[in-house]
């Protein structure tokens, strides 16, 4: 368990906390692109590490993102006028550029905008986000480039949804690879029949993989440390008595590659917006050439499948890719007490569903973190366990005028990603989604 102080070390965000300076030396999701669309369309707020901004992209389509409340008066920006490239306060005419310069004081008879200025940070647009960064000009490195700098249009798919509840918490349950075999089953699993992908070598179809976690529900845990953060393993028996791996990708700050077959590029960040909330972004990065897609299921009725398989659709007239949940706290999560009797282990409706009461559940659903003196770690919690320490490390040397981990512009972050696969005897999970993996040399001669 950690201690009173250091729970409140990292589950606290705001400017000048240890940890909300080390998630300030990293480029971080702002929001989406498709939620500034245009030039000169509207401004949308953004709430990121406990600050008040409003993200707004102007005529000549370049974005700004800038404190939310006008220098002059305090009036929100958010109501700004987005004109003749700049942002235009309603109250008194003042207007500010995408650097945050006040550019005209129309109401003044003697302007002195020249000197004064909204506080504003550098932003770069790439696989449908728009990024920030918010620590200090000198320590800035270049945008990390998971691969989405050329990531063709047609392929860019972003998402993000808000969960209720401190960022640690809805973090701490992606990098957690025994939860499924409990919190997202389903009585059925018992009965997959066998597919013929538990076998050595074979990657695994999606129905196989759902047998596989009903038939060893106590996985072995290991991590290993990289550069990045880590991979780590959730190693299981398979009925047929083969060895079944999921490995996952720890990239610091705050995000998780989860597994995939034979590979996994997409990236799942959790952006702390304030210390009670935050964003769960889910991004491609790259183009997977040659998925083992074995057509996982979607379907969305409850009596012909156990839940929801997808995440959360948008509602009709909100921007492309910003999500809603089907179901929310106050209502239980839509929790059917006799479906969790004789359909699933917790009788709500939706896979993501599953997650958010989970985690916000932590700190009794009022959204303030979760107080970890109470946990009590087992051997599934390792990789979580490590996560925490790398973080409060990583804060310790930026307070010590050190540079975090993973940040650097020279750095292959192409390179990370995760996988799952049946292992043939004495093959090496930590070769799995590496340079060295069979699939990944085999993906590489398929790119153009």
């Amino acid at each position: 368990m950690h201690t009173r102080e250091e729970n409140e070390l990292l589950t606290r965000t705001g400017p000048g906390t240890p940890v909300g300076e080390f998630f300030r030396r990293y480029w971080l999701p702002a929001c989406l692109s498709t939620e500034i669309p245009e030039a000169d369309s509207p401004p949308v707020r953004v709430l990121l590490l406990n600050e008040h901004l409003v993200a707004f992209r102007d005529t000549d389509g370049k974005i700004g993102l800038v404190a939310e409340n006008c220098p002059h008066r305090g009036t929100s920006l958010f109501f700004g006028r987005n004109e003749e490239s700049g942002l235009r306060c309603p109250y008194h005419g003042w207007k500010y550029d995408t650097s945050g310069q006040c550019v005209e004081q129309p109401s003044e008879r003697r302007s002195f905008a020249s000197s004064i200025r909204v506080t504003a940070y550098p932003t770069h647009e790439s696989g449908g986000i728009i990024w920030t960064y918010m620590g200090p000009a000198e320590t800035m490195t270049p945008f990390r480039d998971f691969g989405t700098e050329t990531l063709p249009v047609e392929k860019i798919n972003a998402s993000k949804e808000l969960h209720e509840c401190n960022w640690l918490q809805s973090f701490d349950g992606d990098l957690d690879g025994a939860h499924v075999s409990w919190l997202h089953s389903y009585f059925a699993m018992a009965d997959i029949p066998d597919d013929g992908t538990d076998v050595p070598g074979a990657y695994p179809s999606g129905m196989m993989t759902h047998r596989i976690w009903w038939h060893d529900r106590a996985p072995i845990l290991e991590v290993e440390d990289r550069w990045f953060g880590f991979h780590y393993a959730a190693l299981r028996d398979t009925p047929n008595g083969n060895t079944h791996v999921r490995t996952y990708a720890y990239v610091m700050p705050s995000t998780s590659i989860l597994s995939g077959t034979p590979l996994n590029t997409r990236q799942i960040m959790i952006v702390p917006r304030d210390d009670e909330t935050n964003y769960r972004y889910s991004f491609e990065t790259q183009v997977i050439h040659n998925p083992h897609d074995y057509g996982k299921p979607t379907t969305s009725s409850f009596t012909e499948y156990p839940y929801t398989m997808g995440s959360p659709t948008a509602r009709p007239g909100m921007p492309k890719g910003v999500v809603e949940h089907p179901t929310e706290p106050a209502d239980n999560y839509g929790m059917d007490r006799l479906a969790q009797k004789t359909i699933s282990m917790t009788g709500i409706p939706d896979f993501r569903g599953h997650d958010r009461m989970a985690t916000s559940s932590m700190g009794l659903g009022k959204g303030d973190a979760y107080d970890r003196t109470k946990e009590h770690w087992g051997t599934t919690d390792v990789a979580l366990i490590r996560m925490h320490t790398l973080i409060l490390d990583a804060a310790q040397d930026v307070a010590a005028g050190k540079q975090p981990p993973a940040v650097s512009g020279d750095l292959d972050y192409r390179s990370i990603r995760g996988a799952e696969k049946i292992l043939m005897p004495g093959e090496e999970w930590r070769v799995l989604g590496t340079d060295e993996d069979p699939a990944v040399q085999e993906e590489k001669s398929l790119e153009v």
